[in-house]
């Protein structure tokens, strides 16, 4: 069912989208808990490491596969909010299309340069043969994510967050079963735990089409809409290419922020994987509303409601400060027990390094839930230049973090490189967001 933003309460739309998209999020990052829990208790804190020690590239591949789907939304989108179906159908067409063409040229790139960039971050070698085992099953079903997410953003686009949730349950169930059998079963290693994630994510993008197809009279394209208009490609990838960008860059950081964990030792990268789990899982409130706003503004702006975008930002807002602040103080008093999910003999320096991490972190909370809220917003109203250079200015703060402040307080410096890097990412796009929000007029608005 299609939800319409841009009449009624607003905080009562925002929750009412939010709630669907929230747990579809959370069983999303459970099912990749999962995975990591049955690696480390069934495969040993080795094969662990191998997989953690990938997280940041699968995230620079598959976060730029995210930007795209979500920057291919934004025009569905707009076009929705002002009520122009037939353009809705042509973005849509030509979203498809383009995403295809892309999924070809990644998945590619990604194959060809897995192990050469595994090597580039040090990953250590006790662990570098299981870690490409893993990330090359992942890379390979890159067509699999890109099936599943531009469904899903279309549909959320449309206001639509709970049919996407419905088979991710579905997706969540399947891969714990898949992960039992192909690891414990079959003895296929984390290879199996790879091939668990993607094919049970390829399910649930086939039962999300099929339904989506059969439900949704304004998503039934004929082939017309298949052709590619330059109006609504060129809007595409201005669009979402800056998203993808965003994406990427951000990954990037993560990926450098990797090889410094990895000359900590297989031990340390554990730890790390295991408290950056825990930290995904808490954090997805603020996640989750941060991509309800680009779906508000986005619609709004095409239906010339500025006011309306600023009573939903500033009340979101509000929202996810309480969120990040109540997701600081679960990490502080629970972090240690969710930390023991991961590793079956509690080794005491894994827990004491996930601990460590996962305490720093919690103090700045509060910027981080920020960023989602305001990157998305100006996303979604099109502007796209600013939250890709605070993707910049993220990888340069984390950067010169993870390389100079452990050399100086040694584990405590890799703690504090993400905090650094959302200060560093949350000013620019709070400053942005209100001069491009106080300058807008109509004539600016989506026509």
């Amino acid at each position: 069912m299609t939800k319409d933003m841009t009449t009624g309460n607003p905080v009562k739309l925002i929750l009412y989208f939010s709630i669907p998209l929230l747990i579809g999020n959370i069983f999303q990052q459970f099912y990749n808990m999962v995975d990591t829990i049955i690696v480390g208790r069934f495969l040993g804190v080795n094969a662990l490491a191998a997989v953690g020690s990938t997280g940041s590239m699968i995230f620079l591949i598959l976060g730029f596969v995210l930007g795209l789907a979500s920057g291919f939304s934004v025009l569905v989108s707009q076009r929705f909010g002002a009520n122009d179906e037939e353009g809705v159908k042509k973005a849509v067409g030509n979203a498809i299309i383009l995403s295809i063409i892309m999924t070809i040229i990644i998945t590619i790139i990604s194959v060809f340069f897995a192990k050469p960039l595994l090597n580039l971050i040090k990953t250590p070698h006790d662990i570098i043969d299981e870690a490409y085992s893993y990330i090359v099953v992942i890379y390979g079903g890159i067509f699999v994510t890109f099936f599943y997410n531009i469904i899903a953003s279309i549909l959320r686009a449309l206001g639509d967050s709970k049919t996407p949730l419905y088979f991710l349950i579905v997706a969540s169930i399947l891969n714990i079963i898949l992960d039992l059998v192909f690891i414990v079963k079959f003895s296929m290693g984390v290879e199996g735990a790879a091939y668990a994630t993607v094919i049970s994510q390829g399910f649930s993008g086939i039962l999300c089409l099929i339904y989506t197809s059969k439900k949704f009279p304004i998503l039934k394209l004929e082939k017309k809409h298949f052709i590619l208009d330059k109006e609504f490609y060129k809007k595409h990838l201005s669009i979402g290419i800056p998203m993808a960008l965003q994406f990427s860059i951000t990954a990037i950081g993560g990926v450098i922020l990797q090889s410094a964990v990895n000359s900590f030792g297989s031990t340390v990268v554990a730890a790390h994987t295991a408290a950056s789990k825990v930290e995904q899982l808490v954090m997805q409130p603020s996640v989750t509303f941060g991509v309800t706003m680009a779906t508000y503004c986005a619609q709004n702006l095409g239906a010339n409601n500025i006011e309306r975008i600023k009573e939903g930002v500033k009340k979101c807002t509000l929202i996810n400060i309480a969120i990040g602040t109540i997701g600081g103080i679960m990490l502080i008093v629970l972090g240690e027990n969710f930390v023991k999910l991961f590793v079956s003999n509690s080794d005491p320096n894994i827990i004491s390094y996930a601990t460590k991490y996962l305490t720093t972190v919690s103090f700045f909370f509060i910027p981080l839930s920020l960023i989602f809220i305001y990157r998305n917003a100006l996303q979604g109203m099109g502007y796209t230049f600013v939250p890709m250079m605070a993707g910049v200015y993220e990888l340069v703060a984390r950067t010169i973090v993870a390389f100079t402040l452990p050399l100086i307080i040694g584990y405590t410096g890799i703690c504090l490189a993400g905090p650094m890097a959302w200060i560093a990412a949350s000013v620019p796009l709070i400053i942005d967001y209100h001069k491009k929000i106080n300058s807008m007029n109509i004539s600016e608005c989506y026509s």
